[in-house]
């Protein structure tokens, strides 16, 4: 899904870890538009997070509210691109606005599986191909150099619209290329799993968070990943000749991440390892589609137990990643450790326009305390430590950032 992630729960997970250490001195309260979800300032992550909370409500059976659709259109640049957020929509894009591949790819999923966007999708898809790399992948911003995660989300993204990524290819390398390049052998530390990126040396470490996007990338699945019946088999590293292979290389790294505590970590500098909701949410889903979602009950038992602190400071991506994961390993919704993760979610925003006979009615304001991910803390005191410390604040501003287990 880093120790600070590009949405909301950027801040559930500083305040984690940070604990005393963050100043009690609260932020101004953003303006929020109408139709977006969570009370956060959404200027690093406002369609990342929209896009998120669409896609879980539409895999539960959902219909959002059409200005909460809306918005997210709206938030789309004449070109087909979307930046993270755009505070004046009806003003035309120019060279000052960030687009970004994670912000439109992410779109372009949720959209899709909303249906009835094709304009928009495709126009989307255009621009990604048009910023396609020569080694096949994509990094964040154009022209940035290709990483595992904005890879894979762009797969996503393809696959959402019917377009086939092995054939999306530039300098004869398509996205698959991109991800097996990051992928590491079966030998040495990290065995089987992703690198983020190369180092400055071409040198790779193995990632968590990025080997939970490669391996739901490299099978061609998006963010609401897939769940095929379990294999039965537990996962071992084989050399990846092909993309299917890495990403059951990066899945047996997973279960062994995960075998300790049940749980992912990060650690910023000076605080103690500490539990990474967020990535194992990922993890969870990402061994769910390769077919191992029987190895990560354990982690999903994990955060159906802990994560309700994480989750409400962390807002809608938070409860929508905790909907992705618990649908895949098919944990109960509405009834996730006390909690009804759909009708917390649906609280964070504007009343949908439907939601399943067999859900909990959809809250007014009276559950809005309980679903709300402000925390009274400054978002910028949080990007600051990131840029000091050169932690996380990448995950937030410029996609996931590297980090170990």
């Amino acid at each position: 899904m880093n120790v600070v992630r590009r949405s909301a729960a950027a801040l559930a997970a500083a305040t984690v870890v940070l604990g005393a250490a963050v100043p009690a001195t609260a932020a101004p309260s953003p303006s929020i538009p109408e139709g977006l979800y969570g009370s956060t300032d959404p200027k690093y992550d406002g369609v990342w997070r929209q896009s998120l909370a669409l896609l879980a409500q539409d895999t539960v059976g959902v219909k959002p509210a059409a200005k909460a659709v809306d918005w997210l259109v709206g938030q789309q640049c004449a070109n087909g691109a979307f930046a993270a957020f755009r505070a004046d929509a009806a003003k035309a894009c120019d060279a000052e606005v960030a687009v970004d591949t994670n912000s439109t790819a992410a779109a372009v999923q949720a959209l899709a599986a909303l249906g009835g966007h094709d304009s928009a999708t495709g126009k989307a898809v255009t621009w990604l191909k048009s910023v396609q790399n020569k080694d096949g992948g994509w990094g964040y911003a154009p022209g940035g150099a290709s990483d595992a995660n904005s890879t894979s989300v762009v797969i996503g993204a393809l696959t959402a619209v019917g377009e086939k990524p092995a054939e999306t290819a530039k300098g004869g390398k398509s996205p698959y290329d991109a991800l097996l390049a990051l992928a590491l052998p079966c030998d040495g530390d990290g065995a089987g799993a992703f690198a983020y990126q190369p180092d400055k040396k071409g040198k790779l470490a193995a990632n968590a968070d990025a080997t939970a996007a490669a391996v739901v990338g490299a099978l061609g699945k998006g963010l609401a990943g897939d769940a095929p019946k379990p294999t039965g088999t537990t996962p071992a590293c084989k050399k990846a000749i092909d993309p299917e292979l890495a990403a059951q290389n990066g899945a047996a790294y997973l279960v062994k991440a995960l075998a300790k505590d049940k749980h992912l970590t990060s650690t910023l500098p000076g605080a103690k390892p500490q539990p990474d909701y967020g990535n194992t949410a990922d993890a969870v889903l990402a061994l769910a589609t390769a077919g191992q979602g029987d190895k990560a009950a354990d982690a999903m038992r994990w955060l159906e137990a802990n994560s309700k602190a994480w989750a409400q400071q962390g807002g809608p991506a938070a409860y929508a990643q905790l909907i992705l994961a618990a649908n895949a390993e098919t944990f109960d919704v509405h009834d996730f450790g006390g909690q009804d993760l759909v009708k917390l979610l649906n609280a964070t925003g504007p009343k949908p326009a439907s939601v399943p006979t067999t859900a909990s009615p959809t809250p007014g304001d009276s559950n809005k305390e309980d679903a709300k991910d402000d925390s009274g803390v400054s978002v910028w005191w949080i990007i600051g430590v990131g840029l000091v410390g050169g932690i996380g604040v990448g995950f937030l501003i410029s996609g996931r950032k590297k980090k170990q287990p």
